[in-house]
């Protein structure tokens, strides 16, 4: 895999049983550029560590005055030069490539997940951890998998060394051989305490990056109570206990690293006096003393990498563990049986009973938000399984057809969900509206439809092209240089662009002013007149232009009509969409009482006051 051909066209289906195995399956995934690094990386190390024969042989040919062995020597050290400079590019090169590939193969598969989760997964998982998990996370895993291939060239290097110095000269060459081993494994039982102090550090830096998503997000709320004080203070308590473990685990980290600088320096001290011993005993040359002392001094550097992959692992496995802990999330255990043809029909939901009928604008009336924005999940398929049921929760039917045995792309065709707080993502206004749709109904529409008048003018105002064309303004992301009215219009309008067979819209209207409100509600019923269209509001405009409105108490449709037949018949409604209390009740009951003595028209005006 070149870094040229990425994207993936299938990330593949990860192994998500724990946060090994994931690191295992990445690093396996792509054993091709593994294999390379480690090829270049042995030609690399094993190039190093010939580098002290050309210089013993040179030592020893100028000590016996030989022209003939110095030549070689001087042959051998270019051409293991050349060696070193080929292989460490290469290795570079290869390396780079793993980690790369490695990352956006994880990326790619965060992105299908959240595709194929929508609006539910920032309810299962915190947003800040998604955050962490596509942006600090990835790099560490890459790190991990990249390290893998250079760490088992410098392990096989290390045996091959060790066999030839002790092939070269056994005198010196077993005493290195036993030491070697002994320096690799000597900070192993340090390696759980720095792994647990890791993650610790990961463990805060992912609440220090939940809560700053969060302040992020809310700021203007904040701002509007007062409330950036106290969020900066936690915030700041958060940074600390970052800063504070993360010095925790370097000084860990540092021990590790100093053990790896004096056992070595020890063993190379124990090596000299040793040699030059052997040396004025006449048992072995200076040369052969400098060969093996280069040799034990070059092994150093495959050395590193046995700290530098315990340490990406440490750093890397919490990181895989959340990677993990998204990407093991369902949307749904039912596999899908059917083709991937969008079925048409009426949009029902067996667990509240509520019927939107092929074709006409319903609005639906809940006392409860939360419990409405869990309806609108699971009338797009949304939604997430309820644990505590004794059973499956029943599907969603459009046409009679399940949405849980469709194809997910067939499934997000037939029904559309808009949520109460829609995203908006950075581009242009063309790019915005540049969305799958069935292509009947226009982008133009689709504005006049959703009262974006206002918006044009201000995109248009502040376009840098010299026409002025509001469609190639940049908006920001998520909308922040606009209103929330401005920014769910805009949303509303991407969502009619899309005419789906069904569309479910959650609170549409929630930041406009009445008189933008109705006409925002007589336009979307314009628009998608003939479609079958699921609003959820308690406004009386909206709910006035409803074809049908069904009331909802809890988890149960308790009354079903039109919006003045409801206010009229049923007490439920009447408190939900006008607000009243009990004595304004008793006094609609008064009304009705009297409703013999007044003219019909009389009473009909009173009733749309009250």
């Amino acid at each position: 895999m070149q870094i040229r051909d990425l994207p993936y066209s299938d990330p593949g289906d990860p192994d998500v049983r724990s946060g090994p195995r994931f690191l295992l399956w990445l690093g396996l995934g792509q054993l091709t550029g593994q294999l390379k690094s480690l090829s270049w990386g042995l030609m690399h190390q094993c190039a190093i560590a010939g580098l002290p024969l050309g210089v013993g042989l040179a030592v020893q040919a100028v000590v016996e005055r030989s022209g003939r062995d110095l030549a070689f020597a001087g042959v051998l050290i270019v051409a293991l030069g050349v060696l070193i400079a080929v292989g460490d590019t290469m290795l570079h090169r290869t390396a780079v490539t793993n980690w790369i590939t490695a990352a956006a193969r994880v990326q790619q598969l965060l992105a299908r997940k959240t595709a194929e989760l929508g609006s539910a997964l920032t309810r299962r998982v915190a947003a800040g951890e998604v955050v962490a998990v596509s942006t600090g996370d990835v790099e560490k895993i890459g790190w991990f998998v990249e390290a893998l291939s250079r760490f088992a060239a410098a392990a096989l290097a290390l045996v091959l060394i060790c066999v030839g110095l002790v092939l070269y000269l056994p005198s010196l060459g077993v005493l290195v051989a036993v030491a070697v081993p002994a320096l690799a494994l000597a900070v192993l039982p340090l390696l759980p305490r720095a792994t647990r102090r890791a993650d610790i550090q990961r463990e805060k830096a992912g609440h220090a990056t939940e809560l700053a998503s969060d302040t992020v997000a809310g700021l203007r709320v904040l701002r509007g109570i007062g409330g950036e004080e106290l969020f900066l203070g936690r915030y700041r308590r958060a940074s600390q206990e970052v800063r504070k473990a993360a010095v925790r685990s370097a000084r860990m980290w540092a021990l590790i690293s100093a053990i790896q600088v004096l056992l070595p320096g020890v063993l190379l001290i124990a090596l000299v006096w040793y040699g030059a011993t052997l040396v004025q005993d006449g048992r072995i040359e200076v040369g052969q003393l400098v060969t093996v002392y280069s040799a034990a001094t070059l092994m150093l550097f495959p050395l590193r990498h046995f700290e530098e992959i315990a340490m990406a692992y440490s750093f890397s496995r919490p990181s895989a563990q959340r990677a993990v802990r998204v990407l093991s999330l369902k949307r749904s255990e039912q596999a899908s049986t059917l083709d991937a043809r969008v079925p048409e029909g009426d949009l029902y939901d067996p667990v509240t009973g509520l019927l939107a009928p092929r074709g006409l604008f319903t609005a639906v009336v809940c006392g409860d938000p939360d419990e409405a924005g869990r309806l609108a999940d699971r009338l797009g398929g949304h939604a997430e399984p309820d644990e505590d049921a004794s059973g499956p929760v029943p599907s969603v039917l459009l046409g009679g057809v399940a949405l849980d045995e469709l194809p997910l792309g067939s499934a997000r065709t037939a029904v559309l969900v808009q949520d109460k707080d829609p995203v908006l993502l950075s581009g242009t206004l063309r790019e915005l509206l540049d969305v799958p749709s069935s292509g009947a109904v226009a982008a133009d529409d689709a504005l006049a439809a959703a009262q974006c008048a206002d918006v044009l003018d201000a995109l248009a105002q502040a376009s840098v092209d010299a026409d002025g064309d509001p469609m190639n303004t940049r908006i920001t992301e998520r909308g922040r240089s606009l209103s929330g009215g401005q920014r769910q219009r805009l949303a509303l309008a991407r969502s009619l662009v899309t005419d789906p067979e069904a569309l479910v819209l959650d609170e549409p209207t929630s930041a406009v002013d009445s008189h933008t409100e109705a006409r925002v509600a007589a336009g979307v019923k314009r628009l998608r007149e003939g479609r079958t269209t699921v609003a959820f509001s308690s406004s009386p405009l909206l709910l006035d232009l409803a074809d049908r409105v069904v009331l909802l108490d809890g988890d149960t449709v308790v009354a079903a009509g039109t919006h003045r037949e409801l206010l009229r018949d049923e007490p439920r409604y009447r408190a939900v969409v006008t607000r009243e209390t009990e004595d304004e009740d008793g006094a609609k009951d008064g009304i009705t009482a009297i409703d013999g003595l007044l003219p019909a028209r009389a009473v009909e005006e009173i009733e749309e006051r009250a």
